[in-house]
C-alpha cells in the first residue's frame, strides 16, 4: 500500500470508528460487535504504525497519548463559569419566576430542567471542530488545563459533526461523571488490591481528571453530559433547547432526562418527579437546573459576579441519620485556621458511612450547643458534605459539658487569635509543623518564589527531618545535605539548592505573596509592593495608613498588621534578608505621577509585547485597578489575541476597548 492509499483508508477506519463510538457512547445503541469494533481499531493502529507520519492529533488513537505531568497549566476560561442560585422549595422557584418578571416586565417565560450531576464541571474548547483544550472550572474565572485526561473519556468527540463544526471557536461546558455501578466496581476492585477506595463517585471522578498521567485517567469509568455552549447567542440559536439539539446532532452527550417546561407548575412537577425517582437514575444527582429558555431573555437578565440571574438550581431534600458524639478535636489548616471537627460513632448517611463532621467553628458550636455525648441529628449538604442540624437534647447526658475552645494552637502551642468581626481563630505561627509543608509548596510554587525542583517528596522529607522549619531554612541548604535526600542524586542535588538561590531575586510582590499572609495573594501583594517598595517601609506601616491603600480595606489591613505584629513572623523576614532574599520592588517610585488613580482595567486575550501579569503590575504600579469582570465601573478593557466574550461584555455595557498599542500608549511605554 503505498502512503496516498493508506491516507484514505486510514480516513475511511477513523471515520466509522468515530460512527461507532457516537453510537455506543452517546446513543447507547451499537451497530457492530466488541470484536468487530476491535477489528477496526487493531487495523487502525497497525496502519498507522506503518505510516507514522499520517498520525493525527484527533485520531481514536491518541485519545490516551498524553504524557504524565508535574503540575497543571492555569486556563482562564472565555466565559466565566458561574456558581448557580440555589432554591429548596416550590414558593422559592416561584419567587425566582418573581425576580425575572420584576426585571422583565410584561415577558413571559419557558424554561428547561435538566437534573444537576453531583460531578467536575469542565470546559472544552474545540477550534474548527477539532477538539483542543479542556479545562476544569477552578474558581470559575480560572481552572486548570486536563486535555490529555478528558480525551480518555470516550463520549468526549475528538472531531465533531455539523452543526457545531463550523463554528470557529467553539467553547461547550460539562459535568464528568462516574456511574453509580462503575464506581461501586471500582471500589471492589481497589479493596481487593489492598489499594485506597473512594468516598464517593464525586470523589473518585475528580480524583481520575486531575490524574498526573491521563493512562491512569483512561482506567476510570468516566462519563459527561454536556449542557451549555458559550456565546451561543452569537452563534445563531434563538433557545437554549436549540443548543441542546445542536449539541446532540454535532456528536456529544446530552442528558436524556432534560424536559422543556412551559410554565412554573410544569418546572416544579419536573423536579418533584426528579426527586422521586433520583435513586434510579444510574448517577448521583442532588437537584435540578432550571433555566430560561429564550437566549435573547438570558442575555438581558444578564449575570451577578457570582450566579446567572436566568437560572437556579433546586436542590434535593437532604437526607438524614442520628448519631452520638464520641469526642471533639480541632485540627489547624494550611492557612492556620483553627476547626473543630466531631468525632462521631460511624453512621451509613445517603451510601457514605459517617465517622467526622465539621463543627466549623466557635460561635457554630455555642449556637448549637455540641457537646461530647451529644445524640446529634445529621444531614449531608447536598448529599455530599455532613453537618451537623441540631442535638437531640432529650438524650443528653447529665453529666455532659459544654465545649472550651483553645486559644493556643494544638499543633506548635503558639497563641491564636481571632479578629474582629471574623468566626475563626487561627494560629499566626508561619513555622507551626501543621502548616509548613503546605505554606512551603506555596512558597515555591511558579507564581510565588517559583523555586523549580521543590516538589511534594522534597518537602516531606525536609519538614519530617526537621531540617526546614521555616521559610528562611530553605536558603541554608547545602547540596550535601540534599543529596542525603531519598531519590537525589549530587547533580539533581545541585539543581535544586541552585534554583533555591536563584529565587533570591524574585523581588517584594513575589515574596509577599509567596508568606502567605492571610487575605494576600497575588494582587493585593503588587498592590502592597508598589506602594511601600520595600518590606522595611511595608513593616513600619500603620493601619490608617494600610487601610488608605485603594484595594485593601480595613480587613485586608488588619490581617498584614497582625502579621508583622508576630514575632515570630519578623524573625523569619529577617533572616530571610540576612540570607539576601531581595525585599524591594524593581523599578518602584517613592513618589511619582500616579496617572491611571482611580482608572479600573479588564485584561483579556493575550498580548504581543508584555505579559499579562506584566501589564496587571505596570497598571497597578500607575496608580489603576485590574479586576476580572468587567461591570458598568469598568473605565477600560485592553484586549490582545482571542479576547473572548469580554470585549462583547465591554462593548454593550458602552466601556472603552483598547487594543495592545493604545494601552502601551496610555501606559507611557510608546
Amino acid at each position: 500500500m503505498n502512503q496516498a492509499d493508506a491516507a484514505q483508508r486510514l480516513s475511511e477506519l477513523r471515520e466509522q470508528i468515530r460512527h461507532h463510538d457516537y453510537l455506543y457512547y452517546v446513543e447507547a445503541r451499537p451497530e457492530i460487535s466488541d470484536a468487530e469494533y476491535d477489528a477496526l481499531m487493531r487495523e487502525l493502529r497497525e496502519l498507522e504504525a506503518q505510516f507514522p507520519e499520517l498520525v493525527s492529533p484527533d485520531s481514536p488513537t491518541q485519545r490516551v497519548a498524553g504524557q504524565p505531568v508535574e503540575t497543571f497549566r492555569p486556563v482562564e476560561h472565555r466565559v466565566a463559569m458561574l456558581s448557580l442560585d440555589n432554591a429548596t422549595t416550590p414558593d422559592q422557584l416561584r419567587e425566582f419566576e418573581a425576580r425575572i418578571g420584576r426585571a422583565l416586565p410584561g415577558a413571559r417565560f419557558t424554561y428547561v430542567c435538566e437534573p444537576k450531576i453531583d460531578g467536575l464541571g469542565v470546559a472544552l474548547l474545540y477550534e474548527q471542530g477539532r477538539f483542543v483544550r479542556g479545562a476544569t472550572r477552578g474558581d470559575g474565572r480560572v481552572g486548570e488545563e486536563i486535555t490529555p485526561n478528558l480525551k480518555t473519556i470516550r463520549s468526549i468527540p475528538i472531531t465533531l459533526r455539523d452543526p457545531l463544526a463550523r463554528a470557529r471557536e467553539l467553547e461547550v461546558r460539562g459535568e464528568v461523571f462516574m456511574p453509580r455501578a462503575d464506581f461501586e466496581q471500582l471500589n471492589r476492585a481497589l479493596g481487593e488490591a489492598g489499594e485506597g477506595t473512594f468516598a464517593n463517585p464525586r470523589n473518585a471522578a475528580a480524583g481520575a481528571v486531575r490524574q498526573k498521567d491521563p493512562a491512569v485517567t483512561a482506567r476510570r469509568p468516566l462519563d459527561i453530559f454536556l449542557y451549555h455552549v458559550s456565546a451561543a447567542r452569537e452563534l445563531g440559536f434563538t433557545t437554549y433547547w436549540e443548543t441542546l439539539h445542536a449539541l446532540r446532532e454535532s456528536g456529544f452527550k446530552t442528558n436524556p432526562k432534560t424536559e422543556r417546561c412551559p410554565t412554573m407548575d410544569a418546572v416544579i412537577d419536573y423536579c418533584v418527579r426528579l426527586e422521586a425517582e433520583r435513586d434510579a437514575l444510574g448517577y448521583d444527582a442532588d437537584g435540578a437546573v432550571i433555566k430560561v429558555d429564550s437566549l435573547e431573555q438570558q442575555w438581558r437578565l444578564g449575570s451577578t459576579t457570582h450566579h446567572p440571574r436566568w437560572a437556579i438550581a433546586f436542590k434535593f431534600a437532604a437526607r438524614q441519620a442520628t448519631t452520638v458524639v464520641q469526642a471533639m478535636e480541632v485540627n489547624v489548616g494550611k492557612t492556620g485556621t483553627l476547626t473543630p471537627v466531631a468525632k462521631l460513632v460511624p453512621v451509613p448517611l445517603a451510601g457514605v458511612v459517617i465517622s467526622n463532621v465539621s463543627l466549623h467553628n466557635e460561635d457554630e458550636i455555642r449556637r448549637k450547643d455540641v457537646r461530647v455525648g451529644d445524640t446529634v441529628l445529621i444531614e449531608r449538604a447536598g448529599d455530599v458534605i455532613p453537618y451537623v442540624v441540631q442535638v437531640v437534647a432529650a438524650k443528653r447526658p447529665p453529666d455532659s459539658r459544654p465545649f472550651v475552645f483553645p486559644d493556643r494552637c494544638p499543633a506548635c502551642g503558639h497563641p491564636a487569635a481571632r479578629l474582629p468581626g471574623e468566626a475563626y481563630w487561627r494560629c499566626l505561627n508561619t513555622a507551626c509543623p501543621a502548616q509548613l509543608k503546605e505554606r512551603l509548596r506555596h512558597f515555591g510554587s511558579r507564581r510565588a518564589m517559583d523555586i523549580e525542583h521543590l516538589g511534594e517528596a522534597v518537602i516531606e522529607q525536609l519538614v519530617d527531618r526537621k531540617r526546614v522549619k521555616d521559610f528562611a531554612d530553605l536558603y541554608t541548604l547545602t547540596v550535601a545535605e540534599v543529596a542525603e535526600l531519598e531519590r537525589f542524586a549530587e547533580k539533581s542535588a545541585e539543581n535544586l539548592v541552585t534554583a533555591i538561590q536563584a529565587s533570591k531575586t524574585r523581588g517584594l510582590a513575589r515574596l509577599l505573596n509567596a508568606l502567605g499572609i492571610r487575605m494576600v495573594g497575588e494582587r493585593v501583594a503588587a498592590l502592597l509592593a508598589h506602594q511601600f517598595g520595600s518590606m522595611e517601609r511595608l513593616q513600619q506601616a500603620s493601619l490608617d495608613e494600610l487601610s488608605d491603600i485603594r484595594g485593601i480595606g480595613p480587613q485586608i489591613a488588619q490581617a498584614v498588621r497582625k502579621f508583622f505584629d508576630d514575632d515570630t513572623n519578623t524573625d523569619v523576614i529577617r533572616r530571610l534578608s540576612e540570607a539576601g532574599v531581595d525585599m524591594t520592588q524593581p523599578d518602584f517610585v517613592a513618589e511619582g505621577p500616579r496617572p491611571l488613580a482611580g482608572k479600573t482595567f479588564v485584561l483579556t486575550g493575550t498580548l504581543a509585547s508584555i505579559t499579562r501579569e506584566a501589564a496587571r503590575e505596570l497598571t497597578e504600579r500607575l496608580g489603576g485597578r485590574v479586576t476580572s469582570v468587567v461591570s458598568k465601573k469598568t473605565d477600560y478593557v485592553v484586549a490582545g489575541e482571542a479576547p473572548g466574550s469580554k470585549v462583547d461584555d465591554a462593548r454593550r455595557l458602552g466601556v472603552t476597548v483598547l487594543d495592545e498599542a493604545a494601552f502601551l500608549a496610555l501606559v507611557g511605554r510608546r
